[in-house]
């Protein structure tokens, strides 16, 4: 190995041989991008299908701790930008993937990183074909920060939308929610907590697939990050100008999460989630995609929280436990900060 570096320097960033070998033995050693240029060029039969649609997303991640129950900063980076073609009813295909590393980062902590994305892109049916590395000097970042960007092809006929949500369909998440959130909490270390929960973080594109495949008349789907499940209702009310009621009773919520946010005076609607979504479905076809998404491992849990209604247009509501009614508004302010 030409790389006998124990932490990176900045003549890891500087364009030499340095550079070179972190870059070969840390990067495409393992990504395998084809061939060595500046750009990826990209072939896909796909494309050439009359009435396909490229979709296109990209993201930053900067979560703190790095490494954390259940994933690290490379997973949720390909997940991440996975799921949010996933949602839009894309078949995700490529990624690229930037580096801005800390002057003092350890070498192993990269290649950790880097083998967890090598190993969720595959197993999420996508490839990394091309990226970049900057190196900052210490103080400049916090460790690692990550950019992923990925295109994914949107079949002719498909169209999803939160504006295409109605009053009668019927909204499904597949899992419990929140684990995310609690886990980078209790992480941290900042509170003394202790908590055996672990991330949700996973890749949802053959969950989409699935799902879509049973309930071709899906309307729209969100992934549940930042602000959780009850920012993500209140942009598809808004959205589709509809109203939104959910069932405080059907929310899928782990006991231990409950009880964090009730020491922490903390939301669960509004904590971070990395693996999951909330599907919108018209009511008929609301049994065979709760089958799809229970049929697989990241949709186990799947459950039915609500429907959208013709009443308070925009607003989201939720019948509570004790039979009276709240709304469930936007995140105001700042409920975790540095959570993906």
């Amino acid at each position: 190995m030409a790389l006998r570096d124990e932490r990176v320097t900045l003549a890891h960033g500087g364009g030499g041989k340095a550079m070179r070998d972190l870059i070969e033995e840390v990067f495409t050693s393992v990504f395998q991008p084809p061939g060595m240029e500046d750009q990826a060029r990209l072939t896909e039969a796909a494309l050439a299908e009359p009435g396909a649609r490229l979709a296109f997303t990209t993201d930053s991640y900067v979560v703190t701790p790095v490494e954390f129950p259940g994933g690290d900063i490379g997973k949720i980076a390909v997940c991440g930008t996975v799921n949010d073609l996933a949602v839009g009813g894309a078949r995700p295909l490529w990624l690229s993937a930037a580096f801005i590393i800390e002057e003092g980062t350890e070498v192993a902590l990269l290649r950790r990183i880097v083998a967890t994305m090598a190993r969720e892109a595959e197993a999420a049916g996508v490839r990394i074909v091309t990226g970049d590395t900057k190196v900052v000097g210490r103080g400049a970042c916090d460790g690692v920060f990550v950019t992923t960007s990925g295109v994914g092809v949107i079949p002719p006929g498909r169209e999803m939308a939160a504006g295409r949500v109605r009053p009668g369909d019927v909204a499904i998440v597949n899992g419990v929610l929140g684990d995310h959130g609690a886990t980078i909490l209790a992480a941290r270390g900042d509170l003394a907590l202790t908590s055996d929960i672990e991330s949700d973080c996973a890749a949802l594109g053959h969950l989409m697939a699935d799902v879509i495949a049973a309930a071709p008349g899906i309307r729209a789907a969100r992934d549940l990050t930042r602000g959780g499940l009850a920012s993500a209702l209140n942009e598809i009310a808004a959205a589709a100008g509809c109203g939104l009621v959910i069932e405080e009773t059907a929310l899928p919520l782990r006991p231990e999460v409950v009880g964090l946010c009730e020491i922490l005076g903390l939301d669960p609607l509004y904590l971070a989630n990395e693996g999951r979504l909330v599907v919108f479905v018209p009511e008929a076809e609301a049994a065979a995609a709760l089958a799809a998404m229970r049929a697989r491992p990241e949709g186990a849990g799947a459950c039915v929280v609500g429907r959208a209604v013709a009443e308070h247009a925009g607003q989201v509501r939720m019948r509570t436990a004790f039979g009276g009614a709240r709304i469930v508004d936007m995140l105001v302010g700042e409920q975790l900060p540095r959570i993906c």
